[in-house]
């Protein structure tokens, strides 16, 4: 699977894209729509920069209401990284006074390949946007969070192919009391992908996410070890969303989730894109369909064999 479609809704609200120079467009109200903010990937020495872009977009709307911000492309974010965008977005928090969410890197496999996006540190958007209720990031390579506290949070999503340790850690070692909703995609190791569950150690904890109720720990090629440790963490018990979705499950991790007993409490559980068989799906669906749990396990996978006796499960994205 590959990211094939730019997003339509954020916030809450429908994604505008805001025109190109020149174009004759009626603009709606600031604070209706989430402004996309793009330029092409691999631009024309005519076409428009991101930062040009920016600077027109500040000068056009009404910024005091602007609610929400989606970054789109920017010149060769293969080999650009994000730091002078988040630079310019923190340098306009003067004017962008009522930014409530902002999406860094919406782009799609033919912009840019998601684990070729180069990202950077962009906690100083967090720290820059004190008001800030959602954050979504796309693109692991190079991407920086340490530690932070933010006590406006409620809502993080980092979608990668492959998310580092380091970066695991700092989200896992941050302070973000109001977070209800988190969701990472940890990828593999090809892509970069080198955390460990002891890296979401503290996370499972939940001393530090006490308002969490979705947990999405998705894409991941230790799927199952994931589910061993989620399956009687301490963070569950307050969880209404579980989101193990996009990975590697196979049966243990199903056996492990079954044992650990401290799903029945979900609403709803995510096990979409896995390697289960039909009698271990069957299992988990007994354990916690009849406790009010809506379990999902569609898009059922089958390994590859090589025929010389490696079997190979993919994630749903890597590269």
């Amino acid at each position: 699977m590959t990211i094939g479609v730019h997003l339509q809704e954020f916030h809450g609200l429908p994604v505008f894209e805001f025109p190109a120079p020149g174009t004759a467009a009626e603009l709606p109200d600031a604070a209706s729509v989430a402004w996309r903010l793009s330029v092409p990937t691999y631009a024309e020495p005519e076409d428009e920069q991101w930062q040009p872009l920016f600077e027109r977009f500040l000068a056009t709307v009404d910024t005091a209401r602007v609610r929400a911000v989606v970054v789109g492309g920017w010149d060769e974010p293969y080999e650009t990284s994000s730091a002078a965008i988040v630079t310019a977005l923190m340098g306009a928090n003067n004017r962008l006074t009522g930014l409530e969410a902002v999406f860094l890197g919406d782009m799609t496999f033919e912009d840019c390949e998601i684990s070729w996006i180069v990202q950077s540190d962009v906690t100083p958007l967090l720290a820059a946007y004190p008001a800030l209720r959602a954050f979504g990031v796309r693109g692991g390579t190079g991407l920086a969070f340490p530690p932070v506290r933010h006590t406006g949070l409620r809502s993080l999503v980092v979608e990668t192919g492959g998310l580092s340790g380091a970066v695991v850690r700092g989200i896992a070692g941050s302070e973000l009391p109001a977070l209800e909703d988190l969701e990472l995609w940890l990828g593999t190791d090809t892509y970069g992908g080198d955390s460990t569950v002891a890296d979401l150690a503290p996370l499972l904890a939940g001393d530090r996410v006490p308002a969490l109720r979705r947990l999405g720990l998705r894409n991941s090629d230790i799927q199952d070890e994931i589910a061993a440790a989620v399956a009687d963490a301490p963070v569950v018990a307050r969880l209404e969303a579980l989101d193990l979705s996009m990975g590697t499950l196979t049966d243990a991790g199903a056996a492990a989730l079954i044992a650990g007993g401290s799903l029945t409490g979900l609403r709803r559980l995510g096990l979409a894109h896995h390697y289960l068989s039909k009698e271990a799906a069957e299992r988990v669906s007994a354990a916690l369909v009849p406790h009010g749990v809506l379990v999902d396990l569609a898009d059922p996978q089958t390994p590859e064999d090589d025929g010389d006796g490696e079997v190979y499960r993919y994630v749903a994205v890597a590269e």
